[in-house]
């Protein structure tokens, strides 16, 4: 493939193994860019990228520095070549660069999956099957299993639970339900939540720790493909174990056992639940009543499955947000996750990012109004004196706005905007009390 080197092109390529997240980017070559990607260093071969979107544009660095403009939310903190990713983000990413007055046409490059080697097809609109996809594999691509597979960080673990009163813990049964596993003799052999909890037993006066281990195809922390229950508890001899094997468990927070356990034993749940089920972890852990502090998708407040939890004041932001995991060869891996709880919070650090103020005070370049009238604002401005639902993205939520005043309106799934009848991504509409 020859590239012509007065072109300019705008991209969205993934990784296979990463479907939570894309990269978006210019490149004056195409092939080399792709074959960049899939020659570096410390990847696993498995994790091979393709495109999934191409297109030529007249001025690449004029579109690019729009498109990290238009969609800084969704943009790692870090690593800034790294955006969030699903089915609908995905849409507005492409829908936003083919309505820009610099696009010239779209260019999908379809790869072979094991092999960066790239062919050219001009065409409108790429098929499913071109881009190696089912429509179910549409559905399930941000649902391996395999995205699972990652380690909690202790630090973020230590940095979120530290910032609690130690007096919720007291006399209190934890349960760490998702492949929390315990060992007594290697700390790495134990998850971030456990290995917290249990050096920290004494100090948050607790009365006992249950932590399952799953019985998953990837041992994640070399604990046997058995699944188990671990007791522990201390005693004037000090800490004690049990490590329970019941027959047919598989160590999964929706097993008979584990929901026994949580409707019976357990008082505070704390764990990182698999994102590729949050929507059953969550209904399970809400409904159960328990006090809880968990590890979730950055965006949930705006995804329509969990805005009626927040609607109702069912679970709330906790303190931080999860930038990082650990995969099973001990590698950073970039995260998009945050705490969320419902136990309460008092004088929240990020109520300070929330700029509320009267909408005139607002810049103008934070506000505007879409096609049917409505205000969308952003980068945290709050408009304090109009009472008129709104469209916020998941950031102000997460810094607390439904505690100053403000909630998510009835019948609210998700909200999304059209300027111009070009389609924006996807927010939640508020309203001051």
């Amino acid at each position: 493939m020859e590239n012509d080197k007065s072109k300019q092109y705008i991209y969205i390529v993934q990784a296979s193994l990463e479907p939570s997240k894309c990269k978006i980017g210019k490149t004056d070559n195409l092939e080399r860019r792709l074959n960049e990607y899939n020659s570096m260093t410390g990847k696993s071969q498995e994790n091979f990228y393709r495109f999934l979107f191409t297109c030529e544009v007249s001025d690449m660095a004029a579109v690019e520095k729009e498109i990290k403009a238009g969609f800084s939310k969704f943009r790692e903190k870090k690593s800034r070549e790294i955006y969030f990713f699903n089915d609908d983000l995905f849409d507005d990413y492409v829908n936003f660069i083919k309505s820009h007055k610099l696009f010239v046409e779209e260019i999908f490059i379809k790869t072979e999956e094991n092999k960066p080697v790239v062919k050219t097809v001009k065409k409108a609109t790429p098929s499913l099957k071109e881009r190696g996809l089912s429509s179910k594999d549409l559905l399930q691509k941000a649902q391996m299993v395999k995205n699972d597979e990652f380690y909690t960080r202790y630090e973020d673990v230590e940095k979120e639970l530290s910032m609690y009163d130690k007096s919720i813990w007291e006399n209190k049964i934890v349960f760490c339900n998702c492949d929390d596993a315990v060992d007594n003799a290697d700390d790495r052999k134990n998850s971030a939540f456990a290995l917290y909890f249990r050096k920290h037993f004494k100090e948050l006066g607790l009365k006992k720790l249950i932590c399952t281990h799953y019985a998953g195809k990837v041992d994640l922390f070399n604990q046997g493909l058995k699944a188990y229950v671990a007791y522990i508890s201390y005693t004037t001899d000090g800490e004690n174990i049990h490590k329970d094997y019941p027959k047919g468990y598989d160590g999964s927070f929706d097993h008979p056992l584990s929901l026994k356990i949580l409707r019976e034993e357990a008082d505070i749940v704390c764990t990182n639940p698999p994102f590729s089920r949050a929507i059953d972890y969550w209904e399970i852990t809400i409904k159960s009543g328990k006090k809880f502090i968990i590890i979730s998708n950055i965006i949930n407040p705006i995804t329509p499955a969990f805005i009626p939890y927040f609607k109702d004041n069912r679970i709330w932001a906790g303190y931080n947000r999860v930038d990082y995991f650990l995969n099973p060869k001990r590698q950073l891996t970039d995260a998009a996750g945050h705490w969320y709880t419902n136990f309460p919070i008092k004088d929240r650090p990020k109520y300070e990012l929330l700029k509320i103020m009267p909408l005139k005070d607002i810049p103008e370049k934070h506000k505007k109004y879409d096609d049917s009238k409505t205000l969308l604002v952003d980068n945290c401005y709050i408009p304090s004196n109009i009472k008129k639902p709104f469209a916020v993205s998941a950031r102000p939520i997460l810094n607390g706005l439904l505690e100053k005043g403000y909630k998510i309106i009835e019948e609210n799934e998700s909200y999304v905007a059209f300027v111009n009848g070009k389609k924006c991504f996807r927010r939640v509409l508020v309203q001051k009390i």
